[in-house]
This record gives C-alpha cells, structure tokens and sequence, in this order.
C-alpha cells in the first residue's frame, strides 16, 4: 500500500507540470550510455511516448560517436579526431551517414512505435531539413600561431527546414533526427549532434532544450552539481576554468539556443533512469537548468 501511495504522490507532484507544458515543444539531444545501455534505451522511449500521450511534443536528435567508432574498427577505417571532432573523409562519411540514420536511426523509431507511440526517422538530407557547410576548424600550431584545419565531411548548420518538422508533428508524429546535413555544393556532412539539436530548438523556439550527458550536469568549484544557474553566469564559469572539457561546448550551444528563444535549456545525467521525467516533472529535477535572465 505504502508503494502505491508514494506513486500517487510523484503523479500528483507531477500535474502542475504536465498542465504547464501540455501543447508545448521541447527538443531532446539524446546521446552517451542511454543509447548503449539496452535497459536505458528501452526506458528512453517509454518517456518519449508518455510526453506524446500527454500533449507534450518532443522533438528527438540523436548521436551515435561510440557506434560509429565500433563499425569503423570492424571495417579497418582508422579514426582521428582533432580538438575532439571527428576528422571525417569520403569513406568516414559513408560509415557515418549508415550508422546513423540507417541503424541508430531506425531503432529509435522502432523502439518508440513499439511501445504504442508514432515516430518517424529523418536525417538532415531528407527534404532539405539541415543546410549545412564545410566547418572551417581553427586552431594555434605549435608556435602559437592561428591555423585553419580541413576537417573533411565536417560541417555546421546554416538553416533548418522547419516546415519539414511542422508537417511530422501535425500528422501526430514524434520526429526522430540524425545529425547530418547537406551543403549547397552537393556534399554530405557530418555535425556535431548537440549542435543540431541547439539549431532546431533556437529555430523553432522550443519551450526547452534537454541535453542528456554522461555527467551529472554543471558542477561548482566545491564539486556538487549547481541545480539552476542563469545564461549569465556560462562565459565566467568557463572562463575561470569551473566548466572544462567536454562540458563546454554543450554550455555553448544551451547559450545559442537561450539567445535565439529558447526559455530554458537542461544538462542532465542520461545514464540515471527516467532521468527527463525526473528533471521536468518533479520540484527538485537532477541536473542543471540554465534561464534566461
């Protein structure tokens, strides 16, 4: 009985949220162990579905960086990565492009229908949905000087087909988006996920942009988890060197998003289950929300 109680409770603390964004969209860059672990993946698109039945439209966009490190080992393609981007030549592409939206893709989908939600597939060439060019990569050589590197098949995103989006949703579907793209010379690139996920939040001024980690969320000097913490503060923290690493190039694309309209943007812990219920439906969340002033 005791059980059953405190369920009720967590669905009673969970209305006001739900009555909140009920109608409302937000984008979801879903990536790190929660698309490995399998118990993880089916608990990802049991949350999906459950936004969906109660009004609530997602937008899904997706990595995929371990398993394409995997399929290039098992085909003898060597990786490089510099400044932790992937250097991405014709033959990477192609593997890229495969495991992307034909494998990672397409089991998102599969897992979401099957759990009696709609969801389609989409990549960045279908209809035009990503635009896309060459990412000039710049860096300080050895003498500190400024050098411009050639990626390959790496680009970023110059505009998002928002219509193709629209149409998904009205039909009553969940999009689910692979993080590619298309340049105005033919070329297929290759961009970086929360960079997508950024550009199509901004674009379509989404209610929030969740971005799912391998990491608790924003910590502090002492090294707890800062639960909320305004836009303002993301340049001084980075910085003073309290956000680091990896961690900062999602605190900038959670900033672009803010800017182009976004009202809040979450860095949670995607290896903790049911870790996007817990942060948008209940008081205390488990990440970091970042707000606007």
């Amino acid at each position: 009985m005791e059980q059953a109680i405190n369920r009720a409770k967590i669905l009673v603390e969970a209305l006001p949220y739900i009555k909140d964004f009920r109608g409302r969209r937000i984008v979801v860059k879903y990536g790190g162990h929660a698309m490995v672990n399998p118990e993880l993946k089916a608990i990802f698109a049991k949350q999906i579905v459950l936004f969906h039945y109660v009004g609530i439209q997602v937008i899904v966009v997706h990595g995929g960086g371990p398993q394409i490190n995997t399929m290039l080992d098992k085909l003898g393609i060597e990786s490089s990565f510099i400044d932790g981007k992937r250097v991405t030549d014709s033959a990477t592409m192609d593997v890229v492009e495969m495991v992307l939206a034909g494998g990672i893709n397409k089991e998102i989908v599969q897992l979401i229908n099957s759990d009696g939600g709609k969801a389609v597939g989409l990549s960045g060439k279908d209809g035009g949905l990503i635009r896309a060019r060459k990412l000039l990569h710049s860096r300080k050589d050895k003498d500190g000087n400024t050098e411009t590197v050639d990626m390959g098949h790496v680009g970023e995103v110059i505009g998002v087909n928002t219509e193709i989006i629209d149409a998904v949703e009205k039909a009553g579907f969940v999009a689910v988006i692979a993080p590619s793209g298309v340049g105005d010379d033919g070329l297929t690139y290759n961009i970086n996920a929360d960079t997508v996920a950024a550009e199509i939040a901004r674009q379509m001024k989404v209610e929030k942009l969740i971005i799912l980690t391998d990491e608790q969320g924003v910590l502090g000097k002492d090294g707890k988890l800062v639960s909320s913490m305004k836009y303002s503060q993301i340049n001084r923290l980075i910085s003073t060197g309290v956000v680091t690493g990896g961690m900062i190039p999602k605190m900038e694309c959670c900033m672009r998003a803010l800017e182009g309209g976004v009202n809040k943007a979450h860095i949670i812990d995607g290896r903790v289950p049911y870790s996007i219920l817990l942060e948008l439906f209940t008081d205390s969340g488990i990440g970091t929300q970042i707000v606007k002033e």
